[in-house]
């Protein structure tokens, strides 16, 4: 069987995800000291290397999706994604008020903002005109 880009994306995915949710009900300690100390050893590299992977990732579902589609698929994401944090909402305001309290905020987050502006006004652009 020949898979499309998006489905073997989406197969990467689900894989990875599998993994994860299989190591964290064996052993939720192996995955943050085996996966995620790693990952976010050395965050310039994670942050060009997920900035390459996010453009390579809209290419390719630009080509059977619209923007627009993306945005809904991302609100569902967000919505799921809110499920899993809420049960963590005190440490979360504790980060959030640490993070708004620092005053280099928008300097560190330049890129991630600008990044968003950019696909929010497409959004609008795409639904609106």
């Amino acid at each position: 069987m020949q898979y499309t880009s998006i489905e073997i994306m989406a197969l990467i995915f689900l894989v990875i995800a599998s993994i994860k949710i299989l190591v964290i009900l064996i052993n939720p300690r192996t995955w943050h000291d085996n996966v995620v100390k790693n990952i976010y050893r050395n965050p310039k590299i994670l942050m060009v290397l997920s900035l390459i992977l996010s453009a390579i990732t809209l290419y390719y579902l630009l080509k059977e999706l619209t923007i627009v589609q993306i945005f809904a698929a991302m609100l569902f994401f967000s919505l799921i994604a809110a499920v899993g944090v809420s049960v963590f909402s005190k440490d979360l305001m504790k980060l959030t008020n640490k993070l708004y309290n620092d005053k280099f905020i928008l300097k560190k987050s330049w890129l991630y903002l600008l990044i968003w502006i950019v696909l929010i006004l497409w959004g609008f652009k795409e639904i609106l005109l």
